[in-house]
């Protein structure tokens, strides 16, 4: 489908702006073309589970899993059903409490932030404070949150010694449009990804984004809500 974004850029500047983030969202959705991949499954709970190709992992893969939350169903269903090891991202304090009994040891923690370069962020609280989820593009408007350090994905392969990523999960409120901007301008290219698309930004430049992905060999494979799950061709 050949799509003109500006003329979706004129149409959707027209709407209030309390509607452009939900206009922008059923865009995407809409034009975002899903091609089927067969054998797909879902593992983890209703809340945190994800979409992904039962064919192409094993024991040898490398998988970086950044959202952590307060659920890691997802993470455990790899390993069970892959053997494989996970490494998982979230600097938290909610997060960091929340796995620190788990035992389980092709289960790896680190307490950072996934970002576009090596740095110190801010991460914004949610608005409700019974909300595990904090953001640094501050997709909620408040004030509180906490510092905390962030690395780049070339970095994170850099110090645990990974020459490749098989699977890569986006799920940090925001933070995604920065990291894969980073990626696509570097060399690192991860077999899946499993995105979602939070940051609240209007269609035109998520569809640019996902044809960007395009562009280096990467199809959408299966949608559910904002969640996407991409495998490189």
């Amino acid at each position: 489908m050949t799509i003109d974004l500006d003329q979706l850029r004129r149409r959707v500047g027209q709407l209030p702006a309390r509607m452009v983030t939900a206009a922008s969202r059923m865009v995407v959705k809409q034009l975002a073309e899903v091609t089927p991949y067969p054998g797909m499954i879902r593992l983890g709970s209703s809340y945190g589970g994800w979409w992904v190709p039962g064919d192409l992992f094993g024991p040898d893969s490398i998988c970086y899993l950044a959202g952590v939350g307060e659920d890691i169903t997802f993470d455990l269903a790899m390993i069970k059903l892959f053997e494989c090891h996970v490494w998982a991202l979230d600097p938290t304090p909610r997060s960091i409490a929340y796995v620190a009994n788990v035992d389980e040891p092709r289960f790896h923690f680190i307490p950072v932030g996934l970002w576009s370069e090596d740095t110190t962020r801010k991460f914004f609280e949610p608005a409700d404070p019974t909300h595990v989820s904090h953001s640094v593009t501050n997709m909620q408007r408040t004030t509180g949150g906490f510092d905390a350090e962030c690395v780049s994905l070339s970095s994170l392969m850099i110090q645990r010694g990974h020459a490749r990523i098989d699977l890569l999960k986006l799920d940090i409120e925001g933070a995604e449009v920065a990291v894969l901007e980073a990626m696509l301008a570097g060399q690192v290219r991860p077999r899946v990804l499993c995105v979602e698309f939070d940051e609240l930004e209007p269609p035109w430049r998520t569809l640019h984004r996902i044809r960007a992905l395009a562009a280096t060999g990467y199809r959408i494979r299966h949608r559910e809500g904002h969640n996407y799950t991409l495998i490189r061709d």
